[in-house]
C-alpha cells in the first residue's frame, strides 16, 4: 500500500532558516518597507501563516536575520585572532578577506545599506546590529592592532578612531555593491579592492626616504 504524500517533506526545524533567507533576499530586492510577510512566506515555500509560528512580526524577522544569519559568522574572526602566530599585517589581511567572504560575497552584504536606510524607522534593530555585531567586530580589529603594536609592527596613535578607519573601506564596498555599482561600467573587483585598501592603510601614500 502506498503511503500518502505529506505536504511538508522538509524538516520542521529547517523552516525558520528558510524564512530568514527568504526575508533577507526580499529585503535586498524590494527594501524592508515594501516587503510583506506573505511575500516572505511565498519565497520560503511555506503557507502564509507559517512565519507567525516563529516570529511575532516583520521587525522580529529583521532582528532574527541579524542574530541567526550574521552573528554566527563572528566566531570565525575570533578563531583567526586567537590562533594567529604570523605577522600582524597578514593577520589583518586574513581578517578582512574572511569578512568579505562570509559577508561581502553573500546577501549579508546588503545589511549595511539596510541599516542606514531603516535606522530612523527601526532604532531597536539598529541598536541590535551595533551592539551585537559592530562592537564585537571592532574588538576583533582592536585585538589585531594590539597584536601588531606588541610585535612592534604597527604604531597606532588613536586606537578608537583607527577601528572605524580600518573597517570603513569594507563597509563602503558593500554599500557600493548595492547602489552605485549598478551604474558603473565595470564591477567591483573585491580582492583587488581589499588589497589596495590594506596597502594604503598599512603603507600610506607618502614616499619614505630610506
Amino acid at each position: 500500500m502506498n503511503c500518502p504524500i505529506k505536504r511538508w517533506t522538509r524538516r520542521k526545524e529547517a523552516r525558520p532558516e528558510e524564512i530568514l533567507l527568504a526575508a533577507l533576499s526580499l529585503f535586498v530586492e524590494k527594501g524592508y518597507s515594501a516587503t510583506k510577510i506573505e511575500d516572505i512566506a511565498r519565497v520560503a515555500g511555506v503557507t502564509r501563516g507559517t512565519p507567525y509560528l516563529y516570529f511575532a512580526n516583520k521587525e522580529e524577522i529583521f532582528k532574527a536575520v541579524i542574530r541567526e544569519l550574521l552573528l554566527p559568522k563572528l566566531p570565525l574572526g575570533g578563531e583567526i585572532v586567537d590562533e594567529w602566530q604570523g605577522s600582524a599585517r597578514d593577520l589583518l589581511c586574513q581578517l578582512f578577506t574572511t569578512w568579505w567572504e562570509v559577508m561581502g560575497e553573500t546577501q549579508l552584504s546588503a545589511l549595511p545599506k539596510l541599516m542606514i536606510g531603516e535606522a530612523g524607522n527601526f532604532p531597536d534593530v539598529l541598536q541590535l546590529y551595533h551592539d551585537e555585531f559592530i562592537v564585537p567586530g571592532n574588538e576583533l580589529i582592536r585585538r589585531a592592532l594590539a597584536y601588531g603594536v606588541a610585535r612592534h609592527e604597527f604604531v597606532v596613535q588613536d586606537m578608537e578612531y583607527a577601528l572605524h578607519i580600518l573597517s570603513a573601506p569594507i563597509v563602503m564596498a558593500m554599500l557600493w555593491q548595492h547602489s552605485l555599482c549598478r551604474c558603473s561600467p565595470e564591477p567591483l573587483e573585491s580582492r583587488r579592492y581589499i588589497a589596495a585598501s590594506l596597502d594604503i592603510l598599512l603603507n600610506g601614500l607618502l614616499l619614505r626616504k630610506g
